[in-house]
């Protein structure tokens, strides 16, 4: 064997996206040279992108005894720990890969979320700004400047959208506290929360995404409002709630879900936006909801938008879903329905995230792996007052949260 010409190979499968061939490949180069360093690093790559993360850290570490200079190998195996939510271990790889490559983009990102998931927002979201340096993150190109939370009375100021509709939701909270430094507060956002975010406060006018801009004076992304406003965990602003639905929309769905039987009504949502990164990990199927079949005297209602919804057409048996969905124009309606809802069950998406800003009890099904915003072993969350967390004990393992989901819905009135 070439072992020259097999890792070349290797790479190319790997680039490709052919994994498994990959894989046959650095495990073929390690049989002739057990310390090569290049299949060890490799392999323990696939594994990592495999969700194997215990054969990834042993392959990585046997990586980096090799070569210790290498800070890619370092933040691949950061990355691996932080996966299975040991976060001192990932913080420690993550510094080693940094003091290696200091402007290294990838490690101090990884870093921002390993520190916020551990509650530590200080640190965390001073490198959270990193983020501006990775392709799927980079900050817009405005000749205004970026608002450094200082105080700006008669400024215009743009508070622009950055990620998903989730994030918009839950980072609107902060433009009553922009409006309160005396600016006039100008709020971009997606063409679906237009309508809704008017009711929020301090908002003097909403724009939205891709439409021409007004004039302003200073600019800032929604999701540096936390550091720019110095947010630690103990001064989260979490009074809820800071959006309202349309009373006229309500009114609207409470007449159309009046007739509907189910001395209990439900509101579900099992997948997020297949776009965004960890989605495999953050959203499951309609199926994985079935064992709330056994339940008594509960209407569900499905919350879903997107490609998944066409999942509610074929609920699993013995599950009574009923499906307005196509009625719902945007955010206000999805906001006025949960409005007559009596709870809200959701993975980690834009439900959740409305349900909670709108003050109502949601449920709220997180991976293993969590997103930084729900950090580390609670049931709640110090954003959204109303919210429960239900995460998974292991990774994709659903079942035992829809154990404890049945034993608390049991619970209800």
């Amino acid at each position: 064997m070439n072992i020259h010409k097999a890792i070349q190979s290797a790479h190319k499968y790997h680039q490709a996206g052919n994994l498994d061939q990959a894989e046959v490949l650095c495990k073929k180069i390690l049989k002739k040279q057990p310390k090569h360093f290049d299949a060890l690093h490799l392999l323990g790559f696939i594994c990592y992108q495999s969700k194997d993360y215990n054969s990834a850290i042993s392959y990585l570490q046997k990586a980096i005894h090799i070569n210790s200079a290498d800070a890619v190998a370092y933040n691949n195996l950061g990355q691996s720990f932080l996966e299975k939510v040991q976060i001192h271990e990932a913080l420690f790889y993550f510094q080693k890969a940094i003091q290696l490559k200091p402007d290294y983009v990838l490690a101090h990102f990884n870093k921002s979320l390993a520190l916020l998931l551990s509650g530590d927002f200080k640190e965390g979201l001073k490198e959270y700004k990193w983020r501006w340096k990775l392709e799927e993150h980079q900050m817009r190109n405005f000749s205004r400047p970026l608002w450094n939370g200082s105080f700006i009375k008669d400024a215009a100021i743009l508070l622009h959208t950055e990620q998903g509709l989730g994030d918009t939701i839950q980072f609107i909270r902060y433009a009553p506290m922009v409006a309160a430094k005396g600016a006039k507060v100008i709020a971009e956002c997606q063409k679906e929360l237009a309508t809704l975010l008017k009711s929020v406060q301090g908002i003097h006018q909403i724009v939205i995404q891709g439409e021409e801009l007004p004039a302003f004076d200073l600019h800032c992304p929604l999701l540096n409002l936390p550091l720019v406003l110095n947010t630690t965990l103990e001064n989260i602003p979490a009074k809820t709630p800071y959006i309202n639905a349309d009373p006229l929309l309500i009114q609207k769905w409470r007449e159309r879900v009046r007739d509907d039987n189910g001395v209990v009504k439900v509101g579900i949502a099992w997948a997020g936006g297949p776009r965004h990164k960890k989605d495999r990990y953050r959203s499951c199927s309609l199926g994985v909801f079935s064992p709330l079949a056994q339940l008594d005297d509960i209407t569900f209602y499905s919350l879903q938008k997107g490609d998944a919804a066409q999942q509610a057409k074929n609920p699993p048996e013995g599950i009574k879903l009923i499906d307005y969905m196509e009625e719902i124009k945007d955010f206000s309606d999805t906001a006025a329905l949960i409005e007559n809802l009596d709870l809200v069950i959701s993975v980690d998406t834009a439900v959740a995230h409305l349900a909670g800003a709108l003050g109502k009890p949601v449920w709220t099904l997180l991976s293993y792996a969590a997103d930084w915003r729900w950090m580390l072993n609670r049931d709640d969350s110090p954003w959204y007052p109303s919210m429960r967390l239900f995460r998974q004990p292991s990774l994709d393992n659903w079942m035992p949260v829809m154990d404890r989901l049945i034993s608390e819905l049991r619970r209800c009135p």
